[in-house]
């Protein structure tokens, strides 16, 4: 069965938004949001300035408003990526907690929201560092920083180097592996093991009230999410 193509938002849609002015029909973000979404979907290689434009309504001229080339528009999705993906993880792994257990629940919320880390994106550039050398080395640089980031945050809670660098691996690897296994589990009968998570990969037992708070934010997105779907 092929993929149905929905369209991201335009800014000219989105009723939250200041009107475009003159003969401004899309932005940049606009361009960057159908662009990923077909990264997301299809694959590197239908990310294409003419179907974007299709999708768009507009013709290539607005395309090379904001963007050099193809290429210009596929290093700003590499670099949206970092600055969303990447920055987000790192972000949650320097939040403020009293426990190990409750700051590895602050990375949690990364794997809960799909507006805080598209998981999507993340295998979808993934996909694309397979056949490209320069994306992989991109990649590579990604996850140096956040497996370090995981493990100053280890660190930071009195474990050794060799321990925090081996838990930060075991976290962050295992949640890719998860994530690829698509288990399509409810919020909660995910949620209901995360103690056991929890212990697992800090050898902690998370209080109650962290537990608590980790299960209310899941309920909280998966409703949001459910409410926009």
């Amino acid at each position: 069965m092929g993929k149905v193509k929905i369209t991201p938002l335009l800014h000219r849609d989105d009723p939250e938004k200041e009107p475009l002015v003159g003969n401004i029909k899309v932005t940049r973000q606009d361009w960057l949001n159908v662009a990923m979404d077909v990264l997301i979907s299809e694959g590197v290689e239908h990310v294409k300035v003419l179907a974007l434009g299709d999708r768009l309504g507009v013709s290539r001229s607005s395309f090379y408003w904001y963007f050099k080339s193809r290429q210009d528009l596929l290093d700003a999705l590499l670099q949206e990526w970092e600055n969303t993906n990447t920055a987000a993880l790192i972000s949650k792994t320097n939040a403020p907690a009293e426990t190990i257990t409750g700051a590895v629940c602050n990375v949690f919320e990364c794997v809960i929201d799909p507006d805080l880390f598209d998981t999507a994106l993340d295998f979808a550039i993934r996909a694309w560092a397979r056949s490209s050398g320069a994306v992989r080395r991109v990649l590579d640089r990604s996850n140096a920083a956040r497996l370090e980031a995981l493990a100053a945050m280890f660190k930071r809670y009195g474990y050794g180097d060799l321990e925090a660098e081996t838990r930060a691996r075991i976290l962050y690897f295992m949640q890719i592996g998860y994530d690829d296994a698509d288990l399509r589990e409810s919020t909660e009968e995910r949620t209901k093991l995360m103690p056991m998570y929890l212990l697992g990969f800090t050898g902690q037992h998370a209080t109650p009230s962290e537990i608590a708070a980790a299960q209310a934010y899941a309920r909280r997105v998966a409703k949001a999410k459910n409410k926009r779907s």
